[in-house]
């Protein structure tokens, strides 16, 4: 082989290293990029359509109503739809346990029969007939699923006592404090194949549209991958899971829990936090979370409610402002039954104690929130709604000032968040652009700079669409 050649064949072999040396650089910043802590998860879960822009409504059935029955609830259903709900959440509707039971009624998450109904409630042609009415009103229905137990007197727990967890004596065991319950246990396979099977009984027999699934945390992350796309083959689900694991969101859950949001909302209506905690909130969620993973922004719920304190009692004067921000923050706003009407009392839990509905004090509130989260894509869930920025002002701990945009949509909010007056200057915040005030329904432009006096809680919603 003369010189030529050699040399031929030296840059042949030194460009093959080089190509190979890039691919494999490619391919291990690629696996360091994927694998890095606190990169983003990526979801896998395709929303419903009808989910983008939806609110979630929390039924309580027993409390709902004197009656305490789905015929009774379903009068309310009209109602609901004028108000601009587009999802009902009922709380579970399974027979409950005798056994061990807490107060006269029990709790609802103490299941006796998986594919039973409760019936203080009705029967189960009087549920089909509720969800067929919410259909044809173009609304949808979860129900509350409790995977994690079973009530004691459950026929699981005769039939098939290997599907519970044991202590060291080989008794079954209560998850925490929850006396009235047995654990399950997801290492058998034949009680998860049980479980599935009775989820899907629900969407084939009822035609319900997904689950709300109780302490979501608490089950197997691989059971929830394992049964969305068993449920999904009957229909397409809507799933909520009742945790604040990003995880669930890849392959299983639409939304979760807000938790920690709702703890913050709580702290600064306590003077705990500020509005600069809201900041790092959102940071660290959009570090955490798919940006099309659904959060449920709430300021009340069953559990609030009844254990922690009605809205009035944790969030004092601050409850219209947070009520407002869980309507134009990321996520999916959340409404409990009585919430509409301002309903400030604590309710039971393993007893009768029904709402007191009065004249709906706020029905025009949150009327009025629901159609300006519908009318502005900007404020939608996940990616078909616009992402946080804050604005800046010269009052950080003070003022959670913030702007989403989506398309030729934007939407500023501006809240005081704290219980005095204080002046806030706008200016260039805004831009020399038309608005329109959510409170007022008037026109105004800033101009260049505005002073805006704000009294303590108050709040101001501007929203526009380019020209």
């Amino acid at each position: 082989m003369n010189m030529k050649m050699q040399i031929q064949h030296v840059l042949v072999l030194l460009v093959v290293l080089f190509v190979l040396g890039g691919l494999l650089f490619t391919a291990c910043k690629s696996t360091q990029k994927a694998t890095r802590p606190g990169s983003k998860p990526v979801s896998h879960v395709v929303h419903p359509e009808w989910s983008r822009d939806a609110v979630i409504y929390e039924v309580n059935i027993r409390q709902y109503t004197p009656e305490g029955t789905f015929k009774a609830f379903e009068e309310h259903l009209p109602r609901l739809k004028a108000l601009g709900v587009d999802l009902l959440w009922f709380m579970p509707i399974n027979p409950i346990g005798e056994k061990n039971r807490k107060g006269s009624l029990g709790s609802y998450y103490s299941v006796r029969d998986y594919t039973g109904v409760n019936p203080e409630f009705g029967t189960l042609a009087d549920f089909k007939h509720l969800v067929n009415k919410a259909h044809e009103m173009g609304m949808h229905v979860i129900i509350d699923w409790v995977a994690n137990h079973t009530a004691w007197d459950n026929a699981w727990v005769k039939e098939h006592p290997d599907w519970y967890v044991k202590d060291e004596n080989g008794d079954l065991k209560s998850p925490f404090d929850w006396t009235d319950v047995v654990k399950l246990d997801y290492n058998v396979q034949e009680m998860r194949q049980a479980m599935i099977g009775a989820m899907q009984y629900w969407l084939s027999e009822a035609d319900i549209d997904g689950y709300r699934c109780d302490v979501a945390a608490e089950v197997p992350l691989d059971f929830w991958n394992e049964l969305r796309p068993e449920l999904d083959k009957i229909k397409p689900v809507f799933m909520l899971a009742e945790a604040e694991v990003p995880a669930q969101h890849e392959y299983a859950f639409d939304m979760s829990y807000a938790w920690e949001l709702h703890h913050l909302m709580n702290s600064i209506a306590k003077k705990e936090k500020n509005a600069n905690d809201l900041q790092t909130y959102f940071l660290k969620n959009d570090t955490l979370f798919s940006p099309d993973a659904y959060r449920m922004s709430f300021i009340t719920n069953h559990d609030e409610n009844s254990w922690n304190g009605t809205e009035y009692e944790r969030m004092g004067d601050a409850v219209h402002t947070f009520a407002m921000l869980t309507f134009t923050l990321p996520g999916m706003p959340l409404i409990y039954s009585g919430q509409e009407a301002a309903f400030d009392r604590r309710l039971l839990f393993f007893e009768k104690d029904s709402i007191d509905w009065g004249p709906y004090p706020r029905k025009d509130f949150y009327k009025k929130l629901i159609e300006l989260r519908k009318d502005n894509p900007a404020l939608w869930s996940g990616l078909a709604g616009g992402e946080i920025e804050r604005i800046k002002t010269v009052h950080p701990k003070r003022i959670f000032a913030f702007r989403r945009e989506k398309g030729d949509n934007e939407v500023v909010v501006i809240t005081n968040l704290g219980d005095s007056t204080i002046n806030v200057p706008l200016k260039n915040i805004l831009g020399k652009k038309d608005w329109k005030d959510l409170e007022t329904g008037s026109e105004w432009v800033e101009g260049g700079s505005i002073d805006l006096l704000m009294h303590p809680w108050e709040y101001r919603v501007l929203f526009r669409y380019k020209d």
